[in-house]
């Protein structure tokens, strides 16, 4: 088990899962979130999404993940390092949903944007939106709903991007059996059950991540920060530009 589907791409391209045959799984699991050959499953689900402080920006301003590398957020812009995996499966979905040309007009602007030096985790961006260093940012909403159980009054909001009619990028927690179990049918069992309501609802309270199965409860926190939908792209093609992603943000000179 790991996060992120850059991650879960690395290990299947590495050959460590066993394909797993489950009509459990497909029926609980969207589609989206399973590899092609089911090596791997998410079970849990984050969005990484546009984060804003409200006393210097109006919602209507808002329009989406390149919007925010236009000459109105001129040094209003926060973002995490380059180096974390949220971040390059982020702009691993620019390739494939922007095309590659595209893709590298918003990292530079997002470059020219930034109101600071980049930070080292998503918790300091929230941090520096929520104390007026920057005005917008970009998080995964699990570090949000954390903030938010220290601080119930920090200045923030969060704003669900649907540019283009793409919706807001999507990411998973998620597993396969290893090739190498010594028992894959009680390993298939777990993830089978991990899939179900109960599960999924554990998960969800314990983490502030958002249930892959969609008949499961979302907690209560994580639910006040509204409905919003998903980019529909298949999570594993995220993995397919990974390389290609950190070359292009090392391109750009994103740190």
């Amino acid at each position: 088990m790991t996060v992120d589907v850059g991650n879960l791409w690395l290990a299947g391209e590495a050959k460590l899962f066993a394909p797993t045959k489950s009509a459990i799984l497909e029926k609980n699991i969207p589609a989206p979130y399973r590899a092609p050959g089911n090596e791997w499953v998410g079970l849990s689900m984050r969005a990484r999404t546009i984060f804003y402080n409200p006393s210097k920006v109006k919602e209507a301003d808002l329009k989406g993940y390149a919007d925010l590398a236009t000459e109105k957020w001129k040094k209003r812009l926060c973002l995490r390092t380059s180096n974390n995996v949220y971040n390059q499966s982020l702009v691993a979905s620019f390739l494939e949903n922007l095309g590659a040309k595209k893709s590298e007009e918003v990292l530079k602007g997002w470059m020219a944007n930034l109101a600071t030096d980049v930070f080292s985790s998503d918790t300091l961006v929230l941090e520096a939106i929520d104390a007026g260093q920057c005005d917008v940012g970009i998080s995964n909403t699990y570090y949000f709903a954390r903030l938010l159980k220290k601080n119930p009054n920090a200045n923030i909001r969060v704003f669900w991007p649907d540019q283009d009619g793409r919706g807001t990028h999507v990411n998973v927690m998620g597993g396969g059996v290893l090739k190498s179990s010594k028992n894959k049918e009680l390993a298939q069992e777990f993830l089978e059950w991990a899939s179900g309501p109960t599960a999924q609802k554990l998960f969800a309270s314990l983490s502030f991540e958002y249930p892959v199965n969609p008949n499961a409860e979302v907690d209560p926190l994580v639910a006040s920060f509204g409905k919003f939908k998903a980019d529909a792209m298949p999570l594993y093609k995220a993995g397919l530009h990974q390389q290609s992603a950190v070359k292009l943000m090392d391109r750009v000179g994103y740190k």
